[in-house]
């Protein structure tokens, strides 16, 4: 068998009917059910199932950057910083271009529900919508492979999904990693903002979810794990969100260290401005309020680009919660030598 045609060995397990019939009737973005991949099990939607080898069998390339993320660990945030460093720190240009289409989301077209992808077309008001539907949940396998280089692509896809050859192609990989509590919490209001997730529960429920590895892309140890596990890699820059977030210009620097693009600290504090919290929030460049005329998003005031902080987890997590989440990361901190910048518990 040809490497352009190689099927991985993962297995896909289905998960029980009636554990299937609960997801679902909390995640009301899925109508079919929700699979089991890979050795790490991580949990995706059926469709993604299907497409799983297609990305895996994608050809990156050496003059790629990838960012690689659980998500709601500063995807967003480090996107802009990346492609900003890449690109010459051409803010106008950022600022008339969506993030979106800067830097495309490699899997999620086979993370949106057939239903849910045919209610948007058939709510679109004109054919403009209709094609800003198609871009944002479309397959873009095809588009990347038509694009000139540069490419700048962003995945949620732990390393054990991804191309083989990503590391070893050439291409800049950066992987950021954020505290677990602040991450659920994160997910948790993110699929109350957007309709291909529509989580229907509170916050217990969500967090009860997380923890046993059932909500989309996780679980979320094994997928930190494995980024952690290649920090050495040249390749490959590791970061934590909240040494970002206690020394924005240090990491600034050191992102354009590792991509090799030199500037000035006057034009780093430059960036370090553009990426200041309540600059950001209202970027519509990035704040992914676009998605809104689109009718993605819920009708609620929700937004991507909440809060930004760390340790904020008083106002979701009771004192029994939190004993309980406490003892389910010192347990799982114990499988790893993972070395967080701050006391979890």
């Amino acid at each position: 068998m040809s490497e352009s045609t190689k099927v991985p060995s993962w297995e896909v397990q289905h998960l029980d009917e009636d554990l299937n019939k609960k997801l679902l009737s909390h995640f009301k973005g899925e109508h079919f059910a929700f699979v089991q991949i890979g050795s790490g099990k991580y949990c995706f939607p059926y469709k993604f199932s299907l497409d799983a080898h297609s990305y895996w069998n994608f050809k990156p390339r050496p003059t790629d950057t990838w960012i690689v993320t659980y998500p709601r660990s500063g995807t967003t945030w480090t996107q802009e910083m990346i492609w900003l460093i890449s690109n010459n720190l051409n803010f106008a240009q950022a600022s008339d271009i969506l993030l979106l289409e800067r830097f495309p989301f490699f899997e999620f077209g086979s993370c949106v529900d057939d239903e849910t992808y045919k209610e948007f077309l058939s709510l679109a008001k004109n054919d403009e919508i209709k094609k800003g539907v198609d871009k944002a949940c479309g397959p873009v396998l095809k588009d990347l492979e038509n694009t000139t280089e540069p490419r700048f692509i962003k995945t949620h896809l732990p390393f054990s999904l991804l191309p083989p050859s990503l590391l070893t192609c050439g291409a800049k990989v950066i992987y950021v990693a954020r505290n677990p509590k602040d991450v659920a919490i994160s997910f948790y209001n993110f699929h109350k903002f957007i309709k291909t997730l529509n989580f229907v529960g509170d916050f217990k429920t969500f967090w009860n979810f997380f923890k046993q590895n059932l909500i989309i892309w996780s679980p979320y140890w094994n997928h930190v794990k494995e980024g952690w596990d290649l920090r050495h890699n040249p390749n490959l820059l590791f970061l934590f969100y909240e040494d970002m977030k206690k020394d924005l210009f240090g990491n600034v620097k050191k992102m354009s260290n590792f991509l090799q693009k030199q500037y000035t600290d006057e034009d780093l504090k430059k960036l370090v401005s553009h990426l200041e919290f309540d600059n950001f929030k209202n970027n519509k460049s990035v704040n992914m309020e676009s998605l809104r005329d689109l009718g993605m998003l819920l009708d609620n005031d929700q937004k991507c680009i909440r809060a930004g902080k760390t340790g904020s987890s008083q106002q979701y997590f009771d004192p029994d919660m939190n004993i309980e989440a406490n003892k389910w990361i010192e347990e799982n901190l114990k499988k790893t030598n993972i070395e967080f910048p701050l006391n979890l518990i």
